[in-house]
């Protein structure tokens, strides 16, 4: 199954002091890069979240949004406000001439007064088991997103399949005509030369000429190739790959219109440059479409 790597995901859990919430939102790239912002210190551990993102992705730009609301516990003292009582009685024996709004300002700049930024050292232990479960809910949810697109893009590959299956067969049904007409135009040039000019021409010559032409422009090998390409393509269209799905169909596309090119410039037919012109345009649309598959 091809997956998209455009998608979107979120979840939000509660956590004993507040609630964590997480937004994934990831678009192509050629590589895995993740990217963390939001509450500390979770951007600082980027590497634990590309772990736990590795499991479901295998390319793209991630980024991920953490955000933690944390609120105070029951019972706690916003302010020490003995201890800035304290600091008053203190400052105004040495400054009495000072303004109380002044000797305030002073005063919650003190230490003890005001509680602090909490600051972390390493992964809040009772936190982040619930920022890693809400991650890996994003994920699913991301996924799912993933999956839906991945699917339509599949259907859209297997109509463009067999848009170039049909150029493909035209051309094969071609072929047989291209070397007889030509057979019947050298014949008809020889034919009219030697009435010209009165002289005679050899057999053999003409089926030498017959014979280079048809080796100059057989491309029996590129429509084989071309079709053994078609198939790999189907198989990854409908099964997937082992490692990326994205990267096996570029490589094929890139066969294939390297068969294509050849299959141009050798055959030596109008209607089967029309084939080919069409099969180039189906291929520059795989091309596009592909990109965006993981």
């Amino acid at each position: 199954m091809l997956n998209s790597m455009t998608g979107f995901g979120s979840a939000q859990l509660p956590t004993p002091t507040g609630n964590v919430a997480v937004e994934i939102r990831s678009v192509n790239n050629r590589h895995l890069k993740l990217t963390v912002r939001g509450s500390d210190p979770y951007p600082l551990f980027e590497s634990e979240f590309e772990k736990l993102a590795r499991k479901s992705i295998r390319r793209g730009s991630v980024h991920v949004q953490v955000r933690v609301q944390r609120t105070s516990t029951a019972g706690e003292s916003v302010l020490n406000l003995g201890l800035i009582r304290s600091y008053l009685e203190q400052l105004r024996t040495v400054a009495k001439r000072k303004e109380l709004t002044g000797l305030l300002a002073g005063v919650m700049g003190m230490p003890g007064v005001a509680p602090q930024t909490a600051s972390f050292s390493g992964l809040p232990e009772e936190e982040w088991p619930i920022v890693e479960l809400a991650f890996a809910k994003a994920l699913e949810s991301l996924d799912a997103v993933r999956g839906t697109e991945g699917r339509a893009m599949a259907g859209e590959l297997r109509v463009l399949h067999s848009q170039i299956a049909s150029e493909l067969q035209h051309v094969r049904e071609c072929l047989p005509r291209v070397i007889a007409n030509y057979r019947e135009r050298i014949a008809d040039r020889v034919r009219q030369a030697v009435a010209e000019a009165g002289i005679a021409i050899e057999p053999d010559h003409l089926i030498r000429e017959i014979a280079i032409f048809a080796d100059r422009t057989d491309v029996a090998e590129e429509v084989m190739r071309l079709s053994a390409h078609l198939a790999q393509l189907e198989i990854v269209i409908e099964k997937g790959s082992s490692d990326s799905a994205g990267r096996r169909l570029e490589f094929i596309a890139q066969e294939m219109g390297r068969e294509v090119n050849t299959l141009g410039s050798k055959a030596g037919d109008i209607a089967i440059s029309r084939h080919v012109v069409e099969m180039k345009a189906v291929l520059e649309r795989i091309r596009e479409l592909i990109l965006n598959v993981e």
